[in-house]
């Protein structure tokens, strides 16, 4: 688990006052559990209040008392106001959720029409703008591979997919059981089982040349189990391959975009190693940074990089 900064935290002790301000007396245990924290990580939080305040002195501290398993907080008037939306994150959060109610997969919309609504109510002006803002969701190319992917879902087939890889500049033939159809970053995606990998993989909607839903279950594999898409698109897999680069500076970006196995600094130089699921990708970067990405490991790769660059000076060099 990743450690939790000293931002978050604070923000999330300015968040809790307010709340524990309104319910004086409220049970411990209850409050963790609406507030979604650990009993233990409130008892925690509410042990820093004590050192929080408006000036460093006694009286100028919050005070809380959790005698009996009741919360009695004191003192903290100063903050218990609870945080309001600004009217710029009131419009993007309504255009978002406005975006979501033509979204696949949104069986209820209940609750995404009741917040909008408090959220009209709350921030009038806002609403206003966001109402006048049509939220489309891009890939209109991909709308028709989208219908068929939704139509292979709901019954249950396999589909045959011709799907181009822009990295090898090659078309391949997939048979993939559909699991769910996914939105990252404004386009869409269909993950599922694809048979010639014999793994879950992610296959973006507007690089399918051709689709066609199959007579055949297409029901996935015990096995098979959708990906955590929350970091982005690219899940390393233990079965892809370690690559170690070095990168100069200017280049430590790619340290901290990408998921990494291991990072460390040394004299100006970040090394890191990380799983790529594509070593064409791998070369690509290391001929574009121009010397700012070296490939260490594997040798293999290192010898494949330095031949394609070689390569490249003498087709200038002609």
């Amino acid at each position: 688990m990743t450690p939790e900064g000293a931002s978050g935290r604070l923000a999330r002790l300015l968040s809790i006052v307010p709340w524990l301000v309104n319910r004086q007396g409220v049970d411990i245990t209850h409050a963790a559990a609406e507030l979604g924290v650990t009993e233990a990580q409130l008892r925690d939080d509410l042990e820093l209040l004590f050192m929080c305040g408006y000036g460093s002195m006694t009286d100028e501290l919050i005070d809380v008392s959790t005698e009996g398993g009741r919360i009695l907080i004191s003192n903290a008037d100063t903050i218990a106001q609870p945080l309001r939306l600004t009217r710029a994150e009131a419009l993007t959060l309504m255009v978002g959720l406005r975006a979501l109610l033509g979204a696949e997969g949104v069986a209820d919309s209940t609750v995404i029409e009741r917040t909008l609504a408090k959220l009209d109510e709350a921030a009038a002006s806002a609403g206003d703008v966001a109402g006048k803002v049509e939220a489309v969701l891009a890939d209109d190319s991909a709308e028709h591979v989208r219908e068929v992917v939704a139509d292979a879902l709901r019954r249950g087939r396999r589909l045959q997919l011709r799907y181009l890889v822009p990295a090898r500049d090659e078309s391949t033939d997939r048979a993939v059981d559909p699991m769910r159809l996914v939105s990252l970053d404004g386009r869409w995606y269909l993950e599922g089982w694809c048979h010639r990998a014999e793994d879950t993989r992610l296959f973006r909607l507007d690089r399918v040349e051709d689709i066609e839903v199959l007579d055949a279950d297409g029901t996935p594999p015990a096995g098979a189990r959708a990906r955590d898409l929350a970091a982005g698109t690219f899940v390393a897999s233990q079965r892809d391959p370690l690559v170690t680069l070095e990168l100069r500076p200017g280049w430590e970006w790619v340290g901290e975009y990408y998921p990494t196995e291991s990072l460390a600094r040394a004299d100006g130089v970040t090394t890191v190693t990380l799983r790529v699921g594509d070593r064409e990708w791998v070369r690509r970067l290391a001929l574009r940074a121009g010397g700012g990405v070296l490939v260490r490991e594997p040798a293999d790769l290192a010898a494949e990089v330095a031949g394609s660059a070689r390569a490249a000076l003498a087709a200038y060099g002609a």
